[in-house]
């Protein structure tokens, strides 16, 4: 079967299981129950295969792990933890664990076990969430027990390996389609812990610019892992020293530590970390990186100068100022210019608001543009991310540059419309890798500025003020548009209150009639 084929039936399979479970369990919450047990079944093939591969090298051809004993699994346990990071007992492999007649009971407690083995944490919390108890899959135990169990029958049967038995393993396909498809039905919340592919692809290739491997890579606001595993997707992962990321939400921190395995990211090679970058960055980072992506969330809020150590934090001191307690955008444009290297490069999704509000940001910009540390600001096409349809932007970093000037690239119409978004396809990525690379003017949608005019226009990094000049946007239309946005939501609340309360008194007095 042709592996285009494969995956477009893989993905059919995977979108009726999660419908089929999606009439009890609230679409987001899918995700903890899916996911977990796909990877439940990712890791017991995975080490199922590397202990058979092991013992049949051996003398044994036809040894075969999960049908031994959980007392002769004994012997091979400290080899095991030492070469994968974790160990399961043959009873407790998914694929035994399928095969039961009723496949849910005591999947809590195998699942902690599995949990337990990791060595230095290495699977710790990864299962959380996962209950049979859960009132969400039902309102009787049974109900529940037989919905788990049907999820686990359907995961055992997902064609995850080719039929022709080449190395091709889907494991990592699926994983994506299913966060993708949840982000995409998760409203806002979606958008904060996926990336999608064409722009997490973009990210990447900015950053790895001629490059042929790389030695570390970064990502302060790490969501699912889509964004550094995107390094492994354009370089091969063996021409990808170590990942490194944080994460404040603990799913999202999950999601990225099996993302990392599924991937076939060796555990001693990514270093991931669960906390808030800005107020508290983990230590055992390897910093400085060699390139750093990002998609932090937009203009949220942080402890800013309430924090009286963050006022004097090394990695913020040198602006001067920072960021509003309101935006915190900035803050992370200066987190990770504290941890790129010099010959490192790094690319930020940001909301546009930060290219051109005043006051504080307006300091940073300074800062940055007088330093020369932003090499380019690229105006991206509107409706790219799952729950927002905002316009964004990237901001390309470099410490080591032959000059100051910033290159300002319009690619807002390059794109096209699939599937009710937005979409940056290869040749769009092209062609804006193109305008980066030359780093030549070509009007309309490319030109490169001195920072002297830079600083003439009130430090305003909004590509429009240097690509289009027939309509030029200030800083304080642009506030006023927000302001405006923001008065007119209100009045579309004010109204529908009034419509509805006038509703209610027409089928009052409808009512008042019939019974007249």
């Amino acid at each position: 079967m042709d592996n285009n084929v494969q995956r477009a039936a893989l993905h059919k399979t995977l979108w009726h299981i999660a419908n089929d479970l999606r009439g009890t369990v609230d679409g987001w919450d899918l995700r903890t129950y899916v996911l977990g047990i796909l990877f439940y079944r990712f890791i017991s093939e995975n080490l199922t295969a590397h202990i058979n591969a092991d013992i049949r090298a051996q003398g044994a051809p036809n040894f075969s792990y999960a049908h031994i004993t959980d007392k002769a699994a004994r012997k091979l346990k400290a080899k095991t933890l030492a070469q994968k990071g974790f160990f399961i007992a043959p009873s407790d492999l998914f694929q035994n664990r399928a095969e039961q007649a009723n496949p849910a009971d005591n999947l809590e407690q195998t699942l902690r076990r599995i949990e337990d083995s990791g060595r230095r944490g290495l699977l710790d919390g990864l299962f959380q969430g996962i209950s049979a108890d859960a009132p969400a899959l039902g309102t009787t135990p049974e109900e529940r027990a037989e919905r788990l169990n049907k999820l686990i029958w359907a995961v055992g049967t997902l064609p995850l390996r080719s039929a022709t038995g080449e190395a091709i393993d889907l494991f990592g396909d699926a994983y994506e389609y299913l966060i993708q498809m949840y982000a995409s039905t998760a409203g806002k919340s979606g958008g904060e812990f996926f990336t999608p592919q064409e722009v997490s692809a973009l990210l990447a290739r900015i950053t790895i610019g001629g490059r042929k491997a790389i030695g570390s890579v970064y990502d302060p606001a790490l969501g699912s892992g889509s964004l550094l595993l995107q390094f492994a997707q354009q370089l091969g992962n063996d021409n990808i020293g170590s990942y490194h990321g944080q994460e404040i939400n603990s799913t999202s921190y999950n999601l990225a530590r099996m993302n990392m395995l599924v991937h076939d990211i060796a555990p001693g090679q990514f270093n991931l970390k669960l906390g808030n970058t800005l107020s508290n960055p983990q230590r055992g980072l390897d910093a400085p990186f060699d390139a750093v992506v990002s998609n932090p969330p937009y203009s949220i809020k942080w402890e800013g100068k309430d924090n009286p150590a963050l006022a004097c934090d090394p990695r913020f001191t040198p602006a001067g100022a920072l960021a509003p307690k309101s935006k915190a955008d900035l803050a992370f444009v200066m987190h990770i210019l504290s941890v790129l290297s010099d010959e490192g490069r790094a690319a930020v999704v940001l909301f546009p608001g930060v290219l051109y509000r005043t006051g504080a940001e307006k300091k940073i910009r300074t800062y940055l543009i007088e330093s020369g540390l932003v090499e380019a600001v690229i105006a991206l096409p509107p409706d790219l991310f799952f729950g927002t349809a905002i316009s964004t932007c990237i901001m390309v970093l470099q410490k080591q540059r032959r000059d100051r000037n910033v290159l300002f690239i319009d690619a807002t119409d390059q794109f096209q419309r699939i599937k009710g978004k937005n979409v940056i396809t290869a040749g769009n990525r092209e062609q804006i890798l193109d305008w980066l690379g030359n780093r030549t003017t070509e009007l309309p949608y490319v030109t490169v500025v001195a920072p002297e005019e830079i600083a003439a226009k009130n430090f305003d990094l909004s590509p429009q003020q240097y690509l289009d000049a027939s309509s030029p946007q200030t800083a304080e239309s642009l506030e006023d548009l927000e302001v405006q946005l923001g008065q007119v939501r209100k009045q579309q609340e004010q109204l529908r209150g009034e419509l509805f309360g006038l509703l209610a008194r027409i089928e009052a007095r409808e009512s008042q009639d019939r019974q007249e």
